[in-house]
């Protein structure tokens, strides 16, 4: 499974030969998507429900191709995208999952709000991430309109809920070959 949607402009990209030649003789070490069985927190945004149903449905297909078995999946519900960290942080306390989603949306209004509640909301993330070594896939969208939003909702290889999902998943596999 791939874990981002193609971009139609890396179709063609093609390596160097002479950075490819030097990558070859170094040690690399890279996270796959593979059949797992562990814990995944699934943190849900209620803000903009019928967006974020959307996501969370690519999120679990994404983890039940993955292997991971639906009594392996917490749903956290929160009321909106600014709640989300301090859930990520309370789940990553409890140490019980091997990875975490964040999915919600953010939508531009006619305020400032969007800006507080959209960057609060990564930052927190991103803190709890790096603070407890819990790979968190972001799925929040942070968007200027609705239709923006339900493009970036709908079923399929673009559903950002599956991104971020096999996100977490490749990192949680990158962090335990890095040991």
């Amino acid at each position: 499974m791939k874990t981002e949607a193609e971009d139609p402009r890396s179709k063609k990209y093609q390596r160097s030969a002479e950075l490819q030649k030097k990558i070859d003789g170094l040690n690399i070490v890279s996270g796959h998507v593979e059949e797992s069985s562990y814990r995944v927190a699934i943190i849900v945004g209620r803000w903009h429900a019928f967006i974020a149903d959307r996501l969370l449905a690519g999120a679990i297909e994404v983890l039940n191709l993955a292997g991971i078995a639906d009594e392996q999946i917490d749903i956290i519900y929160v009321p909106g995208a600014y709640e989300i960290p301090l859930a990520a942080k309370r789940i990553a306390q409890l140490a019980q999952h091997k990875a975490a989603v964040a999915l919600g949306a953010v939508i531009k209004g006619d305020t400032p709000h969007f800006d507080f509640v959209a960057g609060e909301c990564a930052r927190g993330i991103a803190d709890v991430s790096l603070e407890y070594d819990l790979p968190i896939g972001f799925g929040v969208l942070t968007v200027n309109t609705v239709d923006q939003a339900l493009a970036r909702a709908e079923q399929g290889e673009a559903n950002k809920g599956r991104e971020a999902t096999l996100a977490a998943l490749e990192m949680a596999d990158l962090l335990s070959k890095l040991v």
